[in-house]
């Protein structure tokens, strides 16, 4: 993920000629600084964002880096709208909701979810595919997966050895697995 950008990348964003970035540059609205001994400037990313903002121009593919996007899979609706109302989609978290193995497949393929949050309830042995399948895919070694158990699941340490990154054993505390969650996303956001 880009964290500077030089003029030319500034213009291809905003679809406007070089010359108009520098002259943003050079009246100051548009924040970042020079190159030492060189005429090259460069806009740091949040600056970039926030310009965008201010300017109600659209954000594009920057404004897709700065959510965490959570797919939900297999969830019931009370625990979805707990999830939401702890992590508000109005700070920068969205998500994708998922009923079946193959929805899960097709939403993670387009949206490249930061978090997956797979219950097993939708029946133990598709969870454990889910998630098997995932892992087989390199963009998915480092996601953060969450596998949500039955209270009477016997071993759900176990199901790590599937794949899943933690297992939170029914009934649960929601708002410890949101904060699981949000400490990813202010990491991810750190290292942006």
């Amino acid at each position: 993920m880009k964290k500077v950008f030089t003029t030319g990348q500034v213009a291809k964003i905003c679809q406007v000629a070089p010359r108009t970035v520098s002259k943003w540059f050079d009246s100051g609205r548009l924040k970042g600084y020079r190159i030492p001994g060189s005429q090259d400037r460069r806009i740091p990313r949040d600056q970039l964002i926030r310009f965008l903002k201010e300017n109600g121009m659209p954000l594009g593919k920057l404004e897709e880096e700065e959510w965490h996007k959570i797919l939900v899979i297999g969830a019931e609706k009370l625990f979805i709208d707990r999830v939401k109302e702890i992590l508000p989609e109005s700070e920068d978290f969205k998500y994708e909701i998922a009923q079946s193995g193959f929805e899960a497949g097709i939403m993670a393929g387009s949206i490249h979810p930061d978090t997956i949050i797979v219950d097993l309830a939708l029946g133990r042995s598709e969870a454990i595919q889910i998630v098997s399948n995932l892992r087989k895919d390199v963009a998915y070694e480092t996601t953060l997966i969450l596998g949500l158990a039955s209270e009477d699941e016997a071993n759900p340490d176990q199901l790590k050895t599937y794949g899943f990154s933690e297992i939170f054993k029914k009934p649960f505390d929601v708002v410890l697995l949101a904060e699981t969650i949000r400490s990813l996303a202010e990491a991810k956001n750190d290292e942006i």
